[in-house]
């Protein structure tokens, strides 16, 4: 019920806009302009938020760079997954320490005849240091196994282990702790009625998969449905990891013009509920695009977008009372959580490459071709973040500015 109230107003927005001619008035487009240099300038304050967040360690620092700079290399529907599951693999995979395992012996053996000659004692004050280290790294790093540098001493190495276990222990039990408070008990669901849904899922995205991939002639309904059901698996984190996917699968497939998609964007910022709505724009616009019903396509739209999210959300309920405990599913959230934040600054480089929208062809260029939209899009960065200026402010005063622009330098 929560993102009703804004499902339909996009779903409105998306009626009044696909009335809109090819052509518009200039003052319109400087208003355009205006609105997507302040969406540009608040969609950058939310990717840093979220990597402020996201960011626990330089391997994660390290993925929400890669992530962002990737995504802005190359594009294809299946890409972004690939990136996420990528994010998420290299974490497992130096969490376990499993690329430390094999290179080890290459590194080991010099050190190990400077130890020879230079002996370190093995006191009780060099374990107190190296418990100190572990509790501080422990508290910025809470989601991943830890280690600090050996001495090649056995008993060294023993306190060292014991100490890594028992802080990644304990920080594990608090973060449980603060996630499902002790006395609530998530016992809505059994873990076989958690494995049920969980493969029924599945089972429908992979038929979704084939029949989108395998037909030749496939109706505009089930593409987008496809698409849209493709990317509300994938969103990990919600909010405006949701854009550069919708723009992927719905403008780049021809559905949607790419200044119709700035108009929803701008405008959705100032609705109630989840950006998750926009579909609900852009499936009603791709259907009258295709001759056919905008009630269809909104609803295409909004069960595409939504199912897969609340489908896995009512699975995990089954399982997760077995899967917190797993340290490599923490592991993989946290690189998956970084690499997705990456894409959000992807998509705030690639809605600035098209932000400025010309009067003259209606297509969207460079926001930095003209210095106002960027005096615009900073203000509202900073207005956002040190002077608490709400999305739908920013927003409203980019268009304002937009029209001063225009009044200034066109009229």
């Amino acid at each position: 019920m929560w993102c009703l109230p804004g499902a339909v107003g996009m779903y409105g927005l998306s009626l009044g806009v696909s009335k809109i001619g090819d052509t518009l008035p200039a003052p319109v487009y400087a208003l355009l302009s205006g609105l997507n240099a302040a969406t540009v300038g608040i969609i950058a304050l939310a990717a840093v938020q979220l990597a402020e967040k996201a960011i626990t360690d330089k391997l994660t620092r390290i993925l929400v760079f890669f992530g962002g700079v990737a995504g802005m290399l190359y594009t294809a529907v299946w890409y972004y997954p690939v990136l996420m599951v990528g994010a998420g693999t290299v974490t497992v995979v130096w969490d376990y320490r499993w690329l430390h395992r094999l290179f080890r012996p290459l590194w080991r053996g010099p050190r190990l005849s400077e130890q020879t000659e230079h002996p370190r004692a093995t006191d009780s004050s060099s374990i107190a240091e190296i418990t100190t280290i572990a509790n501080e790294n422990d508290v910025e790093r809470p989601i991943h196994l830890r280690h600090t540098a050996g001495s090649g001493q056995q008993q060294l190495h023993s306190s060292a282990q014991e100490i890594r276990s028992s802080t990644f222990n304990s920080r594990l039990s608090r973060e449980s702790s603060r996630i499902i408070p002790p006395n609530i008990q998530l016992n809505l669901l059994s873990w076989k009625t958690g494995i049920y849904i969980i493969s029924s899922f599945l089972i429908s995205f992979l038929i979704i998969m084939l029949l989108r991939s395998l037909l030749k002639f496939r109706p505009l309904g089930l593409s987008l449905f496809a698409n849209l059901y493709l990317a509300g698996t994938i969103i990990f984190g919600g909010g405006p990891v949701v854009i550069p996917l919708l723009r992927e699968y719905t403008v780049t497939e021809g559905w949607v013009s790419p200044r119709d998609f700035l108009l929803g964007l701008a405008i959705i910022q100032s609705f109630p509920g989840p950006n998750f709505n926009f579909a609900v724009y852009l499936g009603a616009l791709a259907a009258v695009n295709a001759s056919l019903p905008s009630i269809v396509g909104a609803l295409i739209g909004f069960v595409g977008i939504f199912t897969p999210g609340l489908v896995i959300f009512t699975g995990i309920m089954g399982l997760w009372s077995v899967l917190r405990s797993k340290r490599w599913l923490l592991s993989l959230l946290r690189g998956i959580n970084a690499g997705a934040v990456g894409l959000v600054f992807t998509a705030v480089y690639k809605l600035w490459q098209i932000g400025y929208v010309a009067g003259a062809s209606g297509n969207g260029q460079p926001l930095g071709g003209d210095p106002w939209w960027v005096a615009v899009t900073a203000g509202s960065f900073v207005g956002g973040k040190w002077f608490g200026v709400s999305a739908p402010l920013a927003i409203l005063c980019g268009g304002v500015l937009g029209l001063a622009w225009y009044g200034a330098v066109e009229a």
